[in-house]
């Protein structure tokens, strides 16, 4: 059942997803590592079967509980940003697990993923989906993200799909020295995409994209 879900039919097909993925390298994905995963993995299987005919759209799509699972090129670009850090990506560390898309891109490109997500509901549903589609790499906690996983730090790389006013010291902290955290930082009104690189001590900043993601917000649910 599994291996016809995965192929898709009509607006999930492949040929449905190989326009996706068209349209990612027009908007300046090169990264062939990510292309490559995004083109094999079912984003339909991810969403509402109400809205899997949209799946391979470009854009943002609601999963319940007042999150979304985060459009395409957003996904591919902060993958994209991560894997170019110089430290090899063996262990990460993703905050927001939502409906595991983000969390099934970074486990097909990384041995180890650890995941957290505050809302039990969404992470018991992305749970069943990695052990649907045998994606056994991938570890989940319920947890206030902006705490990290501090049991299994340091981290050679921290994604985070959910935008803090500022960046979590204890998500800075559980970085390996060398390691990579990107990041949407800012209020509703106005977020742009940070990557932080560890040297030691000093963690260097830069500024990327514009974005719009759901706030990183404490507590569990």
């Amino acid at each position: 059942m599994i291996a016809s879900e995965l192929k898709g039919i009509g607006m999930t097909s492949q040929r449905t997803r190989d326009r996706l993925i068209a349209r990612l390298r027009e908007r300046g994905i090169d990264d062939m590592r990510v292309l490559a995963v995004m083109r094999e993995l079912p984003r339909h299987l991810f969403v509402d079967e109400a809205l899997a005919s949209r799946a391979y759209e470009d854009t943002a799509l609601p999963i319940g509980h007042g999150q979304t699972i985060s459009q395409p090129f957003i996904v591919a670009r902060m993958t994209e940003l991560l894997m170019q850090s110089a430290k090899p990506m063996d262990k990460v560390l993703e905050v927001g697990t939502g409906c595991g898309y983000q969390t099934a891109v970074l486990s097909r490109l990384v041995p180890r993923v650890f995941s957290v997500e505050r809302i039990s509901a969404l992470l018991n549903q992305s749970r069943e989906r990695f052990y649907k589609l045998k994606f056994n790499n991938i570890r989940l906690k319920h947890s206030d993200g902006s705490w990290g996983w501090q049991e299994n730090a340091p981290y050679d790389g921290i994604l985070v799909a959910c935008a803090p006013e500022k960046v979590p010291e204890s998500l800075l902290l559980q970085l390996a020295p060398g390691g990579r955290l990107v990041i949407p930082v800012g209020t509703q009104a106005k977020q742009s995409l940070r990557v932080i690189d560890r040297n030691g001590d000093t963690f260097e900043e830069t500024e990327y994209d514009a974005v719009s993601f759901v706030p990183l917000l404490g507590g569990q649910i």
